[in-house]
């Protein structure tokens, strides 16, 4: 009998993706703070978790089909997690500054600082998934 990862696994990958590229997303406001009319940007991570949720429950795979339209394209295996621009929004300001810059930094910080702590507690609970299905191969 095979072992699926997509089934054993479920969603913790995915929300690992995505904790890393949130990663980034708030990382570019932080490092923006100082840009004139830079617009603060977040993902909303409860978009993105229905958007995956759908996907296993109607049975597709996680991760988009990749087409080859000539001999000489390299297979693809996957891709990682793209998010939709449905989860990318724009964070509403409690108060801009003169120049239109909507970047709080300390609301980045503290923003930046959970999803730390969100990326750790999925890898640590992906870890797990990993050392459960090592067990059951190993037959412990």
């Amino acid at each position: 009998m095979s072992i699926s990862f997509d089934t054993a696994l479920g969603i913790s990958e995915k929300a690992l993706a995505f904790r890393a590229q949130r990663a980034e997303v708030l990382g570019n406001n932080l490092a923006n703070a100082d840009t004139p009319n830079y617009k603060a940007r977040d993902l909303d991570f409860s978009a993105v978790l229905a958007e995956q949720a759908d996907k296993l429950a109607k049975g597709g795979s996680n991760m988009p089909t990749l087409t080859t339209t000539s001999g000489r394209h390299i297979e693809g295996e996957g891709i990682a997690m793209t998010t939709t621009d449905a989860a990318l929004r724009f964070r509403i300001p409690t108060q801009p500054s003169l120049d239109q810059n909507t970047v709080d930094e300390q609301v980045e910080q503290a923003a930046y600082a959970q999803n730390s702590m969100d990326f750790q507690a999925s890898f640590t609970l992906l870890n797990s998934k990993f050392k459960g299905l090592i067990a059951a191969i190993r037959g412990e």
